[in-house]
C-alpha cells in the first residue's frame, strides 16, 4: 500500500468507496476489505449504508484509529446547527465518537458558500470530525471555499478517471496542498474492457483495472476510492501496486478517443 501524508495523516492512496450499496451490502464489504488489509473507507449520509459501514468497523478485528473515516454530508442541511445536528447523526449510525474527514456532499443552489464552510467548521471545532473538505467543487468553487472556511481543506472529493483527469482542478490541488480524492475510477466498469489498458497492463501482469487505478495513485496528492463488493476485485484493486507507469503509457491512456468521447458526453449530460 502506498499512502498520502496530508494535515500529518497518512492516508492509504486507495479506499473502499460505498456509493450504491444497501446496509448490508455496505456491511459485507466493508467487513471484507478490512479483513484483506483496507484502512480507508467512505460514505455518506446520502448512501443511507452508514449504519452499515459503522457495524462492520465495530466488528472487525481492527482498532477504529487504524481506519481512516470519510463521511459527507447532505447538502439539504443549509444551517450551522442543521449540519452539526446531521453530523452528530451519522456518528451515532457509524457507531463512533468522530470521523476522519467530513466532505459537504456537492454545493446546494440555495446553500451560501460561507454558511456551509462553517458549519464543518463547527462540527470539527465540536470535535466531530479531525478534518472537513469538500465533493464536487470545480477550481473556483474550491478556491473560494478555503477563503471562507477557518480550518484547513483536506481534500476535494470528485470524478476522477483515465477519460476524466480534471487537469485544470489536480493542477490546483496540488499547487495548494490539497488532496484530490477519486470518485468511480473505473469509469463505473466502463474502463476494465478498455484496450489500451488492457495492453499496458499485459506488460506488468496487472489488468485493466489494476493499470487504471495506478494511474490515478501515481499523481501528487491523489486519493482514489474504486467501489467493489466482490473479495476477489477488493483484492486486486488493494494489489495496484508494485508497478510504475512510464510517462508514455501515461499519455496513451488519457489519448482520446471515440469512446472515451462518447463517455464524456454522457456524463456531462447528466451534469456530472
Amino acid at each position: 500500500m502506498e499512502f498520502v501524508t496530508q494535515a500529518g495523516d497518512d492516508v492509504p492512496a486507495i479506499g473502499l468507496g460505498t456509493w450504491q450499496m444497501e446496509t448490508e451490502t455496505a456491511y459485507r464489504a466493508v467487513s471484507t476489505a478490512l479483513d484483506l488489509g483496507y484502512r480507508h473507507v467512505d460514505t455518506a449520509q446520502l448512501y443511507e449504508n452508514e449504519a452499515g459501514v459503522g457495524r462492520a468497523i465495530e466488528d472487525a478485528d481492527v482498532e477504529r484509529d487504524e481506519v481512516f473515516l470519510t463521511t459527507k454530508v447532505d447538502p439539504s442541511n443549509r444551517t450551522i446547527t442543521d449540519i452539526v445536528a446531521s453530523v452528530r447523526e451519522s456518528l451515532r449510525r457509524l457507531r463512533v465518537d468522530h470521523v476522519d474527514l467530513l466532505l459537504i456532499h456537492w454545493p446546494h443552489p440555495l446553500a451560501e458558500l460561507d454558511t456551509v464552510m462553517r458549519g464543518l467548521d463547527a462540527a470539527r471545532d465540536e470535535g466531530l470530525t479531525r478534518h472537513i473538505g469538500v465533493s464536487n467543487f470545480g477550481r473556483d468553487r474550491l478556491d473560494r471555499a478555503r477563503d471562507r472556511s477557518d480550518a484547513p481543506i483536506f481534500t476535494d472529493q470528485v470524478l476522477f478517471h483515465p477519460w476524466w483527469p480534471q487537469r485544470d482542478l489536480l493542477a490546483y490541488c496540488q499547487r495548494e496542498g490539497v488532496t484530490l480524492t477519486g470518485y468511480s475510477p473505473l469509469a463505473n466498469g466502463a474502463l476494465v474492457d478498455d484496450d489500451t489498458l488492457a495492453e499496458i497492463g499485459r506488460r506488468y501482469g496487472k489488468s485493466p483495472a489494476q493499470v487504471a487505478l495506478r494511474w490515478a495513485t501515481q499523481h501528487e496528492n491523489v486519493l482514489t476510492i474504486p467501489m467493489s463488493t466482490s473479495r476477489g476485485h477488493l483484492a486486486q484493486n488493494l494489489d495496484s501496486f508494485g508497478f510504475r507507469l512510464t510517462r508514455d503509457e501515461h499519455d496513451r491512456i488519457t489519448a482520446p478517443s471515440t469512446l472515451r468521447t462518447g463517455w464524456a458526453m454522457t456524463k456531462s449530460q447528466l451534469g456530472i
